[in-house]
């Protein structure tokens, strides 16, 4: 909200007559701006950081240790379901769990006391080909009570549906559609499940790895007939292995070795020409 100078000296006059407790104080911050702005930007100076990258998130021993601890403690609750417990970067807790226990871990995180995530914020899938359950399922919780995060992961493959959790958080029934449409994976005992951002009659899911950049059909505009028609397109690329050496690799454990027997270059030989 903006106040005029006329604004400010009125409503300053106002208060001053009527006698309001603390008149002065707020008569002085309605009529001097610039010194109390000048009073902020020096205490904002005073706190300035010397870190050189103060972005990045410092090691925290006792935040990582409680995660942790915390992480054991579901997998000793859950023993049948629980696979793995694991603090990645950036202090985030993560739990790996069989398929079958996707609805009793996450309605076990939902509901015990020293738990309560009570919000399902995300449901993702990454597709990784070179494994025999390809897609792997990524459910991103949140406590409110407790002010914490976590992942849980689960994993299938194209023809073994998984539990909807539909049922444990009604926020599940969009989240489960799209990764359906995007990469094909079945949620039985889901309401509605059918494609939410693809078109009517679409062929493929578009974030498998297999999917063809150019898609199977093109639809388009044909001035001949005057109506929008469906084809195939006539440029198909096929599949292509996009691994190649960067420096900016995130996740090395999804890439294949090199192998051994991969020719070196060959120094430069000496022609004898100057």
């Amino acid at each position: 909200m903006v106040f005029s100078a006329f604004t400010i000296r009125g409503l300053s006059s106002i208060i001053s007559r009527k006698g309001y407790v603390g008149s002065a104080i707020i008569s002085n911050c309605l009529t001097k701006p610039t010194l109390r702005a000048s009073a902020v930007s020096h205490n904002f100076v005073r706190f300035q950081t010397t870190d050189s990258k103060p972005t990045i998130r410092k090691n925290d021993e006792l935040s990582t240790s409680t995660l942790m601890d915390f992480g054991l403690y579901v997998a000793e609750c859950m023993p049948k379901y629980v696979q793995k417990v694991q603090i990645v970067t950036g202090n985030e807790l993560e739990v790996l769990i069989a398929p079958e226990g996707i609805v009793p871990v996450l309605q076990f995180l939902k509901d015990h006391h020293q738990c309560q995530f009570s919000q399902l914020v995300d449901i993702g899938a990454m597709d990784v080909p070179s494994r025999e359950m390809r897609f792997e399922l990524i459910y991103s919780l949140l406590s409110l009570r407790f002010n914490s995060r976590i992942r849980v992961k689960s994993y299938t493959d194209e023809l073994t549906p998984v539990d909807s959790v539909y049922d444990v958080f009604k926020a599940a029934d969009w989240y489960e559609r799209e990764v359906w449409d995007m990469y094909g994976v079945f949620f039985a005992n889901h309401p509605d499940l059918r494609r939410i951002l693809t078109d009517y009659g679409f062929e493929g899911h578009p974030f498998r790895k297999d999917f063809p950049l150019s898609g199977f059909v093109e639809v388009r505009y044909d001035d001949e007939v005057k109506r929008v028609v469906v084809e195939p397109v006539e440029l198909a690329q096929e599949f292509r292995k996009f691994d190649l050496s960067s420096p900016w690799e995130t996740f090395p454990a999804f890439k294949a070795l090199p192998s051994s027997s991969s020719a070196q270059p060959s120094p430069p030989t000496d022609t004898g020409k100057k």
